[in-house]
């Protein structure tokens, strides 16, 4: 199963963060999944990507071509491959994956998750999707899409399409659980190395 991993760039953030990222991305390598990823060196982007490298695995980065500068993109091995614009590299990288999990993060982090829900909650796809709750970062984000529906504003049945995870194996757990889910065919035969 390939897994896109959605979370923060930022390294100025508690070292809990980064050990939770590492953790999944070796568990994901271990249990046989390939990660897909935004390409990023930095933040709980890398951590993850170092994780998977470390137990063996070969992370998929993706990224607009206009991030290939000194230290921002994995320079580790990694199958990479390039887009033009941001909007092209998500969609590339929903296109390729077979489930998600968002961690911590920024807008960013949220614009790519708020997508993938989005989608499945307009039949787009049926892909699994957990956010990795650690140390209770996403509490008031749940928090705030349960009130959303208790206020009317969208349907209960959205908060039934993620999951609110505690731990790295708690997630991939959530992956992996017999569930309606798609294979996804690759798209990235059409952009350049």
């Amino acid at each position: 199963m390939k897994i896109c991993v959605f979370g923060a760039s930022s390294d100025r953030i508690e070292p809990a963060y980064f050990d939770a990222a590492y953790e999944l991305g070796a568990l994901l390598a271990r249990e046989g999944h390939r990660l897909v990823f935004g390409g990023g060196a930095g933040g709980l982007m890398g951590a993850c990507a170092r994780g998977v490298l470390s137990a063996g695995g070969r992370p998929i980065g993706i990224a607009p071509r206009f991030f290939d500068e000194p230290g921002i993109l994995m320079t580790e091995e990694c199958d990479f491959f390039f887009t033009e614009t941001m909007s092209e590299r998500k969609a590339c990288m929903e296109a390729e994956a077979d489930a998600f999990i968002a961690l911590p993060g920024g807008i960013g982090t949220y614009e790519e998750f708020f997508e993938v829900l989005t989608l499945k909650q307009l039949g787009r796809h049926r892909k699994p999707i957990a956010l990795l709750n650690t140390l209770g970062y996403f509490d008031a984000f749940d928090a705030l899409l349960r009130q959303t529906a208790e206020w009317g504003f969208m349907s209960d049945s959205v908060l039934e399409l993620y999951a609110l995870c505690r731990t790295p194996a708690e997630a991939l757990g959530h992956m992996t659980a017999p569930a309606a889910t798609e294979s996804a065919a690759s798209p990235l035969s059409q952009y350049s190395r």
